[in-house]
């Protein structure tokens, strides 16, 4: 099996590779332009099917409010802004992601959270959070969004430089499937197709293990399966404590 996987995956990659030296051209960044359309389209169907987790998982925000003033939120990878409806009222939200185009849907989104205070929208990776002061924030959140940076335990660890002593790191992530069953065969067959046309998103990874490894003080971490299709439903979802 493991040897069919190798050449299946090997036959994807040499299939994808036009798109290796588009993106290696320079001729891939016009994916980025659109690619918040799709991503914007693909929220309602998301939240939809895992509207229960989000708010299981959001209402823990409680536990990290400040003793004076409101709740002081950082999302990094924050797209179309899928997560605004969940987040309690009056929580001033600082939003970053690495796709400047993001920005137009983001607009639509904080039209329909008013409940919300955006404090501003920076164009920035995970790993590299400099615009962010060290123990400023309450919160970060981050979901569907360690399956795509270039490296994760880099973000993690920018998470942690930026939240306060006690602060929560929030995370919701597909993750690889377990390696006995047919689900992590057709993840690693057709990863080279995902990667290119969502973005850089990989569904091999192993994100738990980086999340574990960061150094929290304490953490809450469940693996669940979520009401979608093989190759993204393995998913973690908790948060941790710095």
């Amino acid at each position: 099996m493991a040897l069919l996987m190798h050449s299946c995956t090997l036959l994807a990659k040499i299939l994808v590779f036009p798109l290796y030296l588009a993106q290696v051209c320079g001729l891939y960044k016009f994916y980025k332009r659109i690619f918040p359309a799709f991503v914007y389209k693909v929220t309602f169907r998301y939240n939809e099917i895992m509207k229960d987790k989000k708010r299981e998982l959001f209402r823990s925000l409680t536990k990290f409010y400040p003793p004076n003033g409101p709740l002081r939120l950082l999302e990094v990878g924050c797209g179309t802004g899928a997560n605004f409806e969940h987040y309690p009222t009056g929580c001033k939200v600082t939003c970053i992601d690495s796709n400047p185009y993001c920005e137009r849907y983001l607009k639509m989104a904080k039209a329909k959270n008013e409940h919300l205070v955006y404090e501003r929208f920076v164009v920035a990776s995970g790993e590299d959070l400099r615009a962010v002061e060290d123990n400023s924030v309450d919160v970060v959140v981050c979901t569907l969004v360690l399956c795509s940076v270039n490296n994760p335990p880099k973000v993690l660890q920018e998470a942690k430089r930026v939240l306060r002593p006690g602060g929560g790191f929030f995370f919701m992530e597909h993750v690889v499937a377990d390696p006995t069953s047919l689900a992590y065969f057709f993840q690693h067959v057709f990863e080279p197709f995902w990667y290119y046309f969502c973005d850089g998103c990989e569904i091999t990874r192993a994100t738990w293990q980086h999340i574990e490894a960061a150094g929290f003080s304490d953490l809450e971490l469940h693996h669940i399966k979520a009401p979608l299709n093989a190759f993204v439903k393995p998913h973690i979802v908790g948060y941790a404590v710095k």
